[in-house]
């Protein structure tokens, strides 16, 4: 069982399933998203994903047709997106896990748009957008 939160607590949820895969996403969405030089996510099953505490404070915000990203209203803490063409997963914010992930998988995508401040210094595949 794996428990997450945003910054301030108010937002809590739990994923009962293992965390296997974790992307680091370098696209200028993601950027503005997060603040940063990229964003890493990781696919949970929508269903196995359940707020504890918090459904007041989430806020969405669209900033392309079919995508929400969803976020603390109160800390502003990016915390899930979630594609209307998949229902069924959720790209959690792994920042916002408090408890420990180890995946089998990781890689980095949409590397053509990466910052040129930041170096990828790991052994993970790169790819030009997500992979297949």
């Amino acid at each position: 069982m794996h428990k997450g939160s945003c910054l301030c607590g108010n937002v809590q949820y739990e994923y009962e399933c293992e965390i296997n895969e974790i992307s680091r996403c370098y696209c200028n969405q993601c950027q503005k998203g997060q603040g940063t030089a990229f964003v890493a996510v990781a696919p949970v099953v929508a269903n196995k994903f359940r707020l504890v505490k918090g459904q007041a404070y989430l806020k969405e915000f669209s900033a392309s047709p079919g995508k929400r990203r969803v976020f603390c209203g109160e800390c502003g803490s990016p915390l899930y997106s979630a594609r209307d063409d998949l229902p069924g997963i959720k790209r959690l914010r792994v920042g916002t896990l408090d408890t420990i992930v180890q995946p089998s998988k990781q890689y980095h995508a949409f590397v053509s748009q990466k910052v040129s401040w930041y170096e990828i210094n790991d052994e993970y595949n790169q790819h030009q957008r997500l992979p297949e």
